[in-house]
């Protein structure tokens, strides 16, 4: 077994991974990079890229062959970004293989022990799958297998009512199969309750049925034949099963035990800093316990560490201006407190300010003027919380995610001008629902300009 001495070693190829790689490899240290799988990780190759590109060809009326040709398509056209020769370009060693810590100090991987100042474990997640009768000896999907479909399910039965399955379940109805929806307790449940129930009367609308507050009990069946029975005495039957009800971190075998990581049946300990208990390793991303497992997030803590790791500079991670979005049709969008987080924090101190979708001009103008609103959580004449549920609510919500991150004011926002006709007016005129009580509704406002107007000439 060959030995190799690096500066930082990176375990995980996806985004948080390539990020460190990236940056520090390019400003002088020396980097090893480990990858197991494909590069790019779930996000480009099973997750955010295809499922997203899979849901534009699927409301572009794009057939099921043409609709997953484009999927196909999106990931080759983005891999050379994160590919092998690219990072061996940059400068990196690259081992294509599995990683285990054999100490605190030394990983190995592909026949070399590699012996590190400091290690990023950036390992991602994967489908965690239920423990439901049957459902072992079942032929199921999970968000890593569906891209292997060469045609369209016939009637697609999903677990789980979280983004993942929302936005699944929305694309295969666009695309001609029967689907059912299957979530134990509320779909979208972690979501403002308002703004998940227009977009789950939006996939009603379309023809997905929804099953909420009713779990699987039992699955059976073979390929194309599945029946699923339901806590309430129902029983589904449909050609396929996708599962999709949540993730799990991907750090059972890293040989945490020999590295002195603590972990939890959730994924690897972390204080503020994204330091576990050996000083010398950080973790980053999914595989992070209690973490946001949003790509995004691991892109944002890799530039969190590269300023530890390269300078030395102390450097923690908030969380309060993360923002993530479901990209149904409506999208969803959230950044900051909830309505109901932000009233059990705040109580009467809290202020609700909101504009709705179908008083834009652009949203009329395009068609796109249904339910949907903007709803600002505000506490002091400080944003505390941002729900966006309508068109392009993705897009929309990252502006708010700058504005809790520099702690701005609304009178500070009330200077942001958007081109006539956006959507993005939809921000503006939720920030003006702020103000026009405290200037069109005020006795002591109107007093003054009528004294101005009879003083100045």
């Amino acid at each position: 077994m060959s030995k190799l001495k690096t500066d930082i070693c990176v375990i995980g190829a996806g985004s948080g991974g390539l990020s460190v790689a990236a940056g520090a490899v390019q400003m002088g240290a020396r980097v090893v990079l480990i990858e197991k799988g494909e590069m790019g990780g779930d996000c480009l190759n099973t997750g955010c890229v295809p499922s997203k590109a899979l849901l534009y060809a699927a409301g572009a009326g794009m057939s099921y062959p043409a609709a997953m040709e484009h999927v196909r398509k999106s990931i080759a056209t983005i891999a050379p970004h994160d590919s092998q020769e690219r990072f061996e370009g940059l400068g990196c060693k690259v081992i294509r293989a599995e990683a285990r810590f054999t100490s605190p100090k030394t990983v190995e991987a592909g026949g070399v022990t590699i012996k590190a100042r400091r290690f990023v474990i950036a390992t991602g997640s994967s489908p965690r799958v239920p423990e439901i009768e049957g459902l072992a000896s079942v032929p199921y999907l999970t968000n890593e297998t569906l891209w292997s479909l060469t045609a369209c399910p016939d009637h697609l039965i999903i677990l789980g009512g979280g983004a993942i399955g929302m936005e699944m379940a929305q694309a295969h109805r666009r695309l001609g199969a029967k689907v059912t929806v299957v979530e134990a307790f509320d779909a979208l449940g972690r979501e403002d309750p308002e703004a998940a129930e227009i977009v789950k009367a939006a996939l009603r609308d379309e023809g997905v049925t929804l099953i909420e507050g009713t779990g699987a009990e039992r699955v059976s069946g073979t390929d194309g034949a599945i029946s699923v029975s339901l806590s309430d005495g129902q029983t589904l039957t449909g050609s396929h099963l996708l599962v999709a009800t949540g993730r799990r971190a991907n750090c059972d075998d890293l040989g945490l035990q020999h590295a002195d990581v603590d972990r939890t049946k959730t994924g690897i300990k972390v204080g503020p800093n994204l330091r576990t208990s050996n000083r010398r390793v950080y973790a980053i991303g999914d595989v992070v316990a209690g973490g946001m497992q949003f790509t995004h997030v691991a892109g944002y803590q890799a530039g969190v560490i590269v300023r530890a790791l390269l300078f030395g500079l102390p450097a923690k991670a908030a969380t309060h201006h993360i923002p993530h979005a479901t990209y149904t049709s409506p999208e969803l969008a959230q950044v900051g407190l909830t309505e109901a987080q932000a009233r059990e924090t705040y109580q009467n101190k809290l202020e609700i300010v909101r504009a709705e979708v179908s008083g834009n001009d652009r949203a009329i103008a395009t068609a796109r003027s249904g339910p949907g609103f903007i709803k600002l959580m505000v506490v002091k004449s400080r944003p505390v919380g941002v729900t966006i549920v309508g068109p392009d609510a993705g897009e929309l919500i990252a502006f708010w995610s700058l504005v809790l991150s520099l702690k701005l004011k609304m009178s500070k926002i009330a200077g942001m001008v958007a081109p006539y006709p956006t959507l993005a007016e939809l921000n503006k005129r939720a920030v003006s629902a702020y103000f026009t009580p405290r200037l069109f509704d005020s006795r002591k406002v109107k007093a003054i300009v009528k004294t101005i107007q009879r003083l100045v000439p």
